[in-house]
């Protein structure tokens, strides 16, 4: 296994650049930021939607979310390979494709993330908003979302995890990620499968080991500074500021 590593790590890391395409790891990171960043305004949006008073922009939102979470990610990814080129009237890269489904697929996802981050906050928050006279669009805008997302960090890191192993599906649409860079090497030495397949569950390791536990630390700073956030709020009446009035 080390011979692996020694030998061809270059090639699990970036596939065949600069002699061919970018691909391996690198590509498997680009692939998951790039889902992510596009599915992150479209999963607001859908949230946004859900928690609506307004049957219109609720149901059909709900709908899709309900759809798409139930819908196994390598039929969405046959859907984008097959419907994406039908609509725009040109055929499409398998990496754009696999962006394209990331895309629909998160954001479904992180959509629950950001509702549930939304109603996890205290509804005071929400009148105090709107007796100031705010209204719902510089509610959400001003007081809840900065909010919600910054207490959703932990959980948005958990999801590019989940990300980063869900761009493995590529392989069936031969985008050169992590797998299917793998799966070159394995094809070159013939007689070693369980040695790179080996190697490739640990790069997957590593890598997602280390942002779950990324993850875990900002967790906690975010539990400490709401901690002192309200042991100060606990302790203002006893300022002599408030003493004196």
């Amino acid at each position: 296994m080390w011979e692996i590593i020694s030998d061809y790590l270059p090639a699990l890391l970036i596939g065949q650049y600069p002699n061919g395409p970018l691909g391996g790891l690198v590509l498997t990171l680009i692939l998951s930021v790039l889902g992510l960043a596009l599915a992150f305004p479209l999963s607001i949006g859908l949230a946004l939607s859900r928690l609506s008073p307004y049957a219109l922009f609720r149901v059909p939102s709900t709908i899709v979310v309900y759809v798409i979470r139930g819908i196994p990610l390598v039929m969405l990814v046959f859907w984008s390979y097959f419907l994406v080129p039908g609509l725009i009237g040109e055929t499409v890269s398998g990496f754009t494709t696999l962006v394209v489904t990331l895309v629909i697929y998160q954001a479904a996802y992180m959509s629950e993330i950001v509702r549930a981050g939304i109603e996890a906050l205290p509804r005071g928050q929400t009148e105090a908003a709107r007796s100031l006279g705010l209204g719902y669009g510089n509610t959400m805008k001003e007081v809840i979302l900065p909010q919600a997302l910054y207490n959703m960090l932990p959980s948005l890191i958990s999801q590019f995890v989940s990300t980063i192993k869900e761009t493995s599906i590529g392989y069936v649409i031969s985008v050169h990620e992590l797998t299917y860079s793998a799966n070159q090497v394995n094809s070159s030495l013939l007689t070693k499968p369980l040695q790179v397949f080996v190697t490739l569950s640990l790069i997957y390791f590593v890598v997602c080991y280390a942002l779950t536990q990324g993850a875990a630390l900002v967790d906690k700073r975010i539990n400490r500074r709401r901690t002192g956030a309200t042991v100060s709020t606990e302790g203002k009446p006893h300022d002599p500021v408030f003493q004196g009035q």
